[in-house]
């Protein structure tokens, strides 16, 4: 019988951000199309500030894997991309265009996406202290970011669906077809 290990498998950290890389991919794809769907509105500004920093953050869990010598598994990437593709094949309401309702998954989507990225930071933050490679003041300072980017996009939210579900609100009858 093995004795238990008392560090992390670096199997299982491989594991667990490729996990993420997947999800930062298929977060950066979301951010970016919803921010460039809402270059002319009010949201716009914000989706792209969020949008930006989402690449940044993508960018950065890049790095702290090559920092952390943890490879690179492609076809997590490529499995991230195509879900947020799948994704947007979802019904919204009409055929052609979009809807507000498209809006709030959006945003509700981005939410969970970067209330997973902040316990990722979390989580390695928890560890920095046995593992040299892990700067604990850059994690502190991604975990903050996220925290502001969750913010956001709570009060992006919030707008998109008083907007989208307010009393008396109605849709274009020609182009509305099931949920």
């Amino acid at each position: 019988m093995s004795e238990p290990r008392t560090s992390t498998s670096p199997r299982m950290l491989g594991i667990y951000l490729n996990d993420h890389l997947a999800g930062a991919t298929a977060g950066t794809q979301l951010a970016g199309r919803t921010a460039r769907e809402h270059r002319q509105s009010p949201l716009g500004g914000d989706l792209e500030n969020v949008a930006v920093q989402i690449m940044e953050d993508r960018a950065a869990l890049l790095t702290l894997m090559a920092d952390l010598e943890v490879p690179v598994r492609r076809y997590k990437v490529y499995g991230g991309w195509l879900g947020e593709r799948a994704g947007r094949l979802k019904p919204n309401g009409r055929l052609r265009r979009r809807s507000g309702l498209s809006t709030v998954l959006e945003l509700e989507s981005l939410r969970i996406g970067v209330e997973g990225k902040a316990l990722l930071w979390q989580a390695l933050l928890a560890t920095a202290g046995a593992d040299p490679r892990l700067d604990p003041d850059r994690l502190t300072e991604l975990l903050d970011r996220a925290r502001r980017q969750r913010a956001t996009l709570e009060s992006l939210h919030e707008a998109a669906a008083a907007a989208m579900f307010r009393p008396g609100r109605t849709e274009p009858r020609e182009a509305v077809v099931g949920t």
